[in-house]
């Protein structure tokens, strides 16, 4: 059995009005994605990463990955139309490419470059134990529901809230015999794979990884300051 990262980066990012998807943007002297690839790449337990990549940039996605010596690349896979289905090619990209049913798959956002080895080390271990991993964070802020964006008068109990991240990590058979049920249910664009096996309505329970403020994804022009700076702060020594 094998432990695969599989980093989506399909997507444009048009919502930053920049001239290049996030994911290649440089931040403190390397591509997004590269920062990310090199958490992975660091990681005793990760066997292979494979990327699924936006298309027309493969060729600079590896020939980045060669000038920083991320040397578990082992694939490149095609971007679709949405998350979904960029995911949706990963998966089964890994599957003809002769990887195992068992094989552990962390599906994770190329553009959040701040995992850490902690996260990674949980995911696998939880997935082994329990079949289903999912990065998340106890929300802490109050909750209002708005039906359009300006007014509200519902709050929602913040005890129950779970604010996902990536990795989520699945066996191989286990996300492919998802999506090919999703696909007969007509269920065709969900956010996320963890929002995927919810909508299914199945008895498939998703266990919860600790995740971290600092793991970021870079959404807006504000998020790469965030990154940027978190990029060089330490732990204050006197903080337990």
């Amino acid at each position: 059995m094998s432990n695969i990262a599989l980093i989506i980066a399909g997507g444009s990012g048009n919502r930053m009005g920049q001239d290049i998807p996030k994911q290649f943007m440089h931040i403190d002297g390397a591509p997004v994605i590269i920062h990310t690839m090199k958490a992975f790449e660091q990681h005793p337990d990760i066997d292979g990463i494979a990327v699924v990549c936006l298309h027309g940039w493969d060729t600079i996605l590896q020939s980045y990955a060669n000038q920083f010596s991320i040397t578990k690349l082992k694939w490149i896979f095609s971007g679709g139309k949405s998350g979904m289905e960029s995911i949706h090619n990963g998966i089964f990209g890994l599957k003809e490419v002769g990887c195992d049913d068992e094989d552990l798959v962390l599906i994770h956002d190329a553009v959040r470059p701040l995992l850490s080895q902690e996260i990674i080390s949980s995911n696998i271990a939880i997935c082994k134990a329990y079949g289903y991993a999912i990065t998340g964070i106890q929300c802490r802020e109050a909750i209002l529901k708005s039906e359009d964006g300006f007014t509200t008068t519902t709050s929602i109990p913040r005890d129950t809230l779970i604010r996902t991240q990536t990795p989520q990590t699945f066996r191989l058979g286990n996300i492919i015999a998802a999506h090919d049920e999703a696909a007969q249910k007509g269920i065709k664009d969900s956010v996320a794979s963890c929002t995927l096996i919810a909508e299914l309505g199945t008895d498939r329970v998703m266990h919860v990884v600790p995740g971290s403020e600092k793991n970021i994804k870079i959404t807006t022009v504000e998020d790469i300051e965030m990154i940027k700076a978190l990029m060089h702060t330490a732990k204050e020594s006197w903080l337990k």
